[in-house]
Parts: structure tokens; sequence; C-alpha cells
């Protein structure tokens, strides 16, 4: 079953130096853009990430320090990138958990002003676990009966997610061929930001969703503890928390201005 599309969707993966989305740095990107007209576009990216790949990592997906040490950083690739999946809904295996998350970090460390407010995000992993609960290898294997050569690479995982979304499709009559829809059914738990710090409560508005605070709503939180927010500015939190959280302060502000 082919997808339908009323804009353009970009697959994607990501190899990093870690799991810590605060921290850590992509070494390889793989986008694979779909057009609602069936046409593809794709392009993989090896990223020199500053930063050393721990033995650990590269015993994973093999990319070590001497292959990117010449290649660009993800300032430099960023614009190219940006522009490749401007606009688009986004799709991918973990992404709403991960990659999502650690590409916004990167795309805002180098200054462009990412969000997803008029996008969708459709999580293969999530509707795999909601239905079957394996790996993608097996994902691969049950969806499309062929074995995943190259898994943790880039791009084939890339190319075996989006055909895995595909196959789903045929496979569930539950499952609706619309983005938007997928984008609901793939979420967990609704969140403000990607890392999780941030949720909604069931009428829509802002709660921490960790620490002393927990549960309690962001702007009231911002009312009787002004200092919360420095504190939050200044820790090792996401880059895309934190801009979320000056953007609550910033409406209140506006509010109590009109």
């Amino acid at each position: 079953m082919e997808l339908k599309l009323t804009k353009p969707i970009c697959f994607f993966d990501l190899e990093t130096t870690g799991t810590n989305v605060a921290k850590d740095r992509i070494v390889e990107i793989s986008i694979l853009k779909v057009f609602p007209n069936g046409n593809k576009e794709s392009k993989t990216w090896l990223v020199n990430p500053e930063m050393d790949i721990p033995a650990e990592v590269i015993a994973i997906h093999g990319i070590s320090n001497e292959k990117v040490a010449n290649e660009p950083t993800f300032k430099v690739l960023a614009p190219k990138i940006y522009e490749m999946i401007k606009g688009c809904d986004l799709g991918g295996y973990n992404s709403n958990r991960f990659d999502i998350p650690l590409l916004a970090e990167e795309l805002l460390r180098a200054d462009v002003d990412f969000d997803m407010k008029n996008q969708a995000s459709v999580d293969v992993q999530t509707i795999f676990h909601k239905m079957e609960q394996r790996t993608l290898s097996a994902a691969y294997k049950f969806y499309c009966d062929k074995d995943l050569e190259g898994a943790h690479g880039a791009e084939a995982d890339t190319n075996a997610t989006y055909e895995v979304l595909k196959s789903q499709l045929d496979k569930y009559e539950d499952l609706e061929n619309d983005m938007s829809w997928l984008s609901k059914y793939s979420e967990r738990r609704k969140f403000a930001d990607f890392a999780g710090f941030i949720a909604f409560d069931k009428k829509g508005e802002e709660v921490f969703a960790f620490g002393k605070y927990k549960g309690k709503h962001v702007s009231k939180v911002l009312d009787e503890e002004p200092g919360y927010f420095g504190w939050i500015q200044n820790a090792d939190f996401p880059l895309y928390t934190k801009k979320i959280l000056t953007g609550i302060k910033l409406r209140k502000l506006n509010t109590k201005v009109k």
C-alpha cells in the first residue's frame, strides 16, 4: 500500500555518538523524502561530531573517529538538511523519543529555529510495538519477509523503516493511510517538548513532567518560583526544552501586557 500524502514525508535515521539527547552528536544522517506523487529523493551524510565516538558505540554502527575526521560538521550541513525536511512530516523508527529530539538539538545549536508545530511525526516503532513488539530487524522480516542487511547503518535502517510502514498499512485494516492519523496513533504521552520534560494535561495545558514540580502547571510555577526558569536555562537540559519554556514565559508576559 502506497502512502496517502498531502505533503512530503521525510523518513530519517541517525547514527550518533551515544544516546544522550542533550550531549551526544550525529555522526551519520540519512533522509528518504517521499512526495505525494510517489517520487522519492534520498540523501546520506557522514558528519564530524567534533567529539570522540566511544569504542562501544563504534562497535554498534561501525563509524570510527577516523572515518568522520574529514567530514563536514553538522553546522555546515544544517542548511541542506533543513531545506530538505522543511515543511515535511517526519517518519522514523523510535524517532519521537530519540531521532527527532536529537535532530532538533543539532539544528538549534546550528542556529536553525526548528520546531514541529505544523508537522506530523509518524513513529513506526510505536505502531510496531502496539501491534507486535519486536526490533526493527524483526519488523522487517515480519512485515516484508526480508532479512535486514546492514542493520545499524543509517541508510539501510531508513529504507527498511519506509518499507515497514507501507507493509503495516497493508496488514492492518484499522490503520488509516493518513499521516496526521498515524502521527497521533504512534505518539505516546503528549509532550510540549521532545525530551518529555514538559507535558500536556487533559485540558491541554503545560505541566512539568519531572522533579519537585511534577504535575504542576508550568505557568503557575513560573509565577510562584521565578528562579526555577533560570535554573532550567542554566542547567543541562535540551535546547528545545529551554525554547518551549521560554515560549511559555513570553506568552504569559504578553497576556499580562494585554
